[in-house]
């Protein structure tokens, strides 16, 4: 028969093309071994490293500890304690950490700027985190400062039973109008309405942070006409990747700030304070406890990185032994291209 050169050329691009993706696929296998290994060698070295460090400046493990056992995150521990200045001893040492954390975390100076000043706040965040107690505590402030009818509260949770119910009560007490409002529309409706008053309260629906609902929500704030600034409500019981999806999926195109709730049911909180220094939040006030007005106050800094240090988790559960610890800070060996943490100011 007639020899077929196409028939020829195409087995032998076949061939060729046969070649080329088994050699790439083998190429790509080693490829990713060559990875595997390298992240292994790595992660090796950092624990080796870290093992000399503890061996060397015992200081260093000991201030690490207790970072970890307040709920800082491992990877802004390691960051701070690779800064510590040479040299000091434990108590030095952690009394340096505690002035930086301090100087990242920053806080509303004075009350004037939401009393005073006024304007349209919306309180945001997951549900339970206790967004309609904190309206209410918010809204009494404003009372005590200007009279109820300087204040309006809104709500836009019309879905929950009871749940604007709770705020019509508070609104009774304080003689302060509550409106309901369900879509976008309406908010901007009751928005123009009571732009006579010197500041609006508005209770937004808990929304959870894996929900799409929630850009839709922040969208709805943004575009209402007014300049509504937006408070998202913090759960010191959450865990710090709880903390950093919810600020992730709140933040929008900018937080006014943060109110840090549930402070009296937390086991630490070093936690939500990592969360607000590498997240760059301002932090207006923190709560603690159901009494409305009393259990709101102001942010004092000092105070809440003190308390971190002295609300020490359960011993026995929070401690890491010395051969867990150079394991941890290998898992942070990425961290140094972490752009929150390039941030933290440390002088």
């Amino acid at each position: 028969p007639a020899f077929d050169m196409g028939q020829m050329s195409s087995m032998m691009k076949a061939a060729i093309a046969h070649a080329q993706e088994s050699a790439a696929a083998e190429m790509s296998g080693m490829m990713n071994e060559i990875r595997a290994m390298r992240g292994q060698m790595e992660t090796q070295l950092a624990e080796i490293a870290w093992g000399t460090t503890q061996q060397r400046e015992p200081q260093k493990a000991a201030v690490l500890r207790e970072m970890l056992a307040a709920g800082f995150s491992a990877s802004l521990s390691r960051y701070l304690i690779e800064k510590l200045p040479a040299g000091k001893d434990n108590a030095d040492s952690l009394r340096w950490i505690k002035t930086v954390l301090n100087r990242n975390l920053t806080t509303l100076e004075n009350e004037d700027e939401i009393l005073e000043k006024g304007g349209v706040f919306a309180l945001v965040g997951p549900t339970g985190v206790g967004k309609t107690t904190t309206t209410a505590k918010l809204a009494a402030r404003c009372v005590m400062r200007h009279g109820p009818e300087k204040l309006a509260l809104i709500t836009t949770d019309a879905y929950r039973i009871g749940a604007h119910e709770q705020l019509r009560i508070y609104g009774k007490i304080l003689g302060v109008m509550v409106h309901s409002v369900k879509d976008e529309a309406d908010l901007r409706i009751a928005l123009k309405e009571l732009r006579n008053k010197h500041t609006v309260l508005i209770d937004t629906v808990g929304v959870s942070q894996r929900d799409q609902n929630v850009a839709e929500q922040v969208a709805m704030l943004s575009e209402t006409g007014a300049d509504v600034k937006r408070l998202l409500c913090l759960n010191a019981t959450s865990t710090n990747e709880t903390l950093n999806e919810v600020v992730r999926a709140y933040q929008g195109s900018g937080l006014a700030g943060c109110i840090m709730t549930k402070l009296d049911e937390a086991a630490s909180i070093g936690n939500v304070l990592d969360v607000i220094i590498r997240q760059k939040l301002n932090l207006f006030y923190i709560s603690n406890g159901q009494r409305v007005p009393e259990d709101l106050h102001l942010a004092d800094r000092g105070m809440l990185v003190d308390r971190a240090f002295r609300l020490k988790r359960d011993a026995a559960a929070g401690q890491f032994s010395d051969a867990e610890l150079p394991l941890l800070m290998a898992g942070t060996s990425n961290a140094r291209n972490d752009r929150t943490l390039r941030e933290v100011r440390l002088g």
